[in-house]
């Protein structure tokens, strides 16, 4: 989502200024929260289209309140009783949807770059709620703006992301919005979970879990996908709850102050304990409410930046 642009697709093209503005207009969203009628008129006429092709539920339901909070029509696309499920393609579904006066499709898809494909064939305003391992850009950002709300700052923040750091969208668009805004990123977990190449990016590489967590302003811990033991990436389970599970012990070595995030659902008692994950230190069900702002701020940026570029 450049400034000039009617889609948001990824956090890894977008620049420190970019990033800013967004988390920038987030804050008078989040206001109306607190107000005994929670909507505000700016997507009155605009109709919005939730086109998911993998389950979920926080992003999906998070998405549709912010727009109906926004005043949007909103509908929802079950793929599975959808022609989808006859043979028509992504595109033609796009344009269906398109004929059907949709200003607005948000997108999950279990391919890499399916969001890009769609907004390059359609005119409707495109939004990534997450492709394959690709990214999550929203969740990157209702990540940002969390910290950003607690710690008031990213220069100098140290934030430690757990977990399966190689298959996560969530992790990619955490680290390439997170440096390009200042902040020093670390990543943590078993050798197998974690790309060869991530130092790349800036980022440094702990296989010591207690070690890691000393350092740490912000932990986020991602979802351990379960359907990847299959595939043999790590011994088992109970070796990585010994390893790598964030307990209340591992967050006595952290700074008094750290924050806990998880992207969710968790796997209580597998990537995070009980105690930790309702302990005074987590932030995750502020991250569900912080979600809705930022995605009300995305479409009413989007929104605006198309009226811009039509004129």
């Amino acid at each position: 989502m450049s400034l000039n642009c009617k889609d948001l697709l990824g956090l890894e093209h977008l620049d420190k200024k970019e990033l800013q503005t967004i988390l920038d207009s987030v804050k008078p969203f989040k206001d109306l929260f607190t107000r005994s009628v929670k909507k505000a008129p700016t997507l009155i006429g605009k109709t919005v289209v939730t086109l998911f092709y993998e389950p979920s539920t926080r992003t999906r339901n998070s998405f549709e309140i912010a727009a109906k909070r926004l005043s949007a029509d909103v509908v929802n696309v079950t793929v599975g009783t959808s022609s989808v499920v006859k043979g028509e393609s992504l595109i033609d579904t796009g344009k269906t949807l398109e004929a059907m006066k949709a200003d607005y499709i948000i997108i999950r898809h279990s391919l890499a770059g399916a969001p890009d494909i769609l907004a390059r064939n359609l005119n409707a305003s495109i939004i990534n709620a997450g492709d394959g391992f690709h990214e999550h850009p929203t969740q990157g950002l209702l990540d940002l703006y969390t910290m950003y709300e607690k710690k008031k700052k990213f220069e100098g923040l140290k934030v430690l992301l757990v977990g399966d750091i190689l298959h996560s969208r969530v992790a990619k668009s955490n680290i390439w919005a997170l440096t390009k805004m200042g902040a020093e990123v670390a990543v943590s977990g078993p050798p197998t979970l974690i790309p060869e190449d991530i130092k790349n990016l800036g980022v440094k590489v702990y296989y010591d879990l207690d070690e890691a967590v000393k350092n740490a302003d912000v932990v986020n811990i991602l979802r351990i996908q379960l359907e990847r033991q299959q595939e043999n990436l790590f011994p088992s389970v109970h070796e990585y709850v010994e390893l790598y599970q964030l307990t209340k012990e591992r967050l006595g070595l952290a700074k008094p102050g750290v924050l806990i995030m998880h992207p969710g659902p968790m796997n209580r008692g597998i990537e995070i304990s009980s105690d930790v994950a309702d302990s005074k230190n987590a932030v995750i069900n502020e991250q569900v409410t912080n979600g809705i702002a930022v995605r009300m701020a995305v479409l009413y940026l989007l929104k605006k930046r198309k009226n811009v570029s039509s004129n």
